[in-house]
């Protein structure tokens, strides 16, 4: 079930993530243009720093769709009660069919007088690993992740200065390479839709060779970080 508008339709109505702790988490949102404009479309949100949205603008031809791929960031603890407040809107209006995708003009979403401004309020929804999202189910995921850190904790009290020197060093370095990765992304997916918009096959494969690359180190990396514990004195 989706929500409906004059000029868009958006599926699903609400923004379901699989929580993980400590991973990121994705969710697919598809944009489809009811009109025979071409249909403009921002989307915002109430935790803009916890979210990545891609592409969070752009511009769908008459009677086309486009799928919005939105990210909750890696987190570092559980919402009370698996509840969250964080609200999304997606904001839509006609352009005219000569607008670039890329450069969409600062003021198209402005609310004016001679403008129409079509807007939804999308909600979102946490889910569990295992389905489930009962009190039991929360309290015995909290009583692993409390287990977890206590033996964290007890490893650190027996590795000398150097090694948790070493363990801090080596998760800075895991999560600059992370941040690295994801700003290549983004770069790389701008790169992809001006070259597709030329007919430059060659070159947008090319840069999607070198993402995927990009990806298999990085998850090497971190294999080897987190596959290798220091030894304790």
């Amino acid at each position: 079930m989706g929500g409906s508008g004059t000029l868009i339709s958006v599926y699903p109505e609400e923004l379901t993530f699989l929580f993980e702790l400590d991973k990121p988490c994705y969710c697919n949102l598809k944009v489809v243009n009811n009109s025979e404009h071409h249909v403009a479309f921002k989307v915002k949100t109430t935790s803009p720093r916890k979210y990545f949205v891609r592409p969070n603008a752009s511009i769908v031809q008459p009677w086309d769709s486009c799928t919005i791929t939105i990210t909750l960031q890696a987190q570092k603890e559980y919402p009370p009660d698996m509840q969250c407040k964080d609200k999304f809107l997606i904001q839509s209006t006609k352009v005219a069919a000569s607008t670039d995708m890329d450069e969409i003009p600062p003021d198209t979403f402005n609310k004016e007088v001679d403008k129409v401004i079509e807007e939804m309020k999308l909600k979102v929804v946490y889910t569990l690993p295992s389905g489930g999202s009962d009190d039991s189910s929360v309290s015995s995921l909290g009583s692993r992740s409390f287990k977890a850190a206590s033996d964290d904790l007890m490893m650190l009290k027996n590795a000398s200065i150097e090694e948790i020197q070493t363990i801090q060093r080596l998760k800075d370095e895991r999560d600059n390479m992370l941040q690295q990765n994801q700003q290549m992304q983004r770069e790389l997916d701008v790169l992809r839709r001006r070259r597709s918009r030329k007919g430059d096959t060659g070159f947008s494969l090319t840069f999607a060779a070198f993402a995927g690359l990009i990806g298999v180190l990085v998850g090497l990396l971190m294999s080897l970080i987190f596959s290798s514990p220091p030894a304790t004195a």
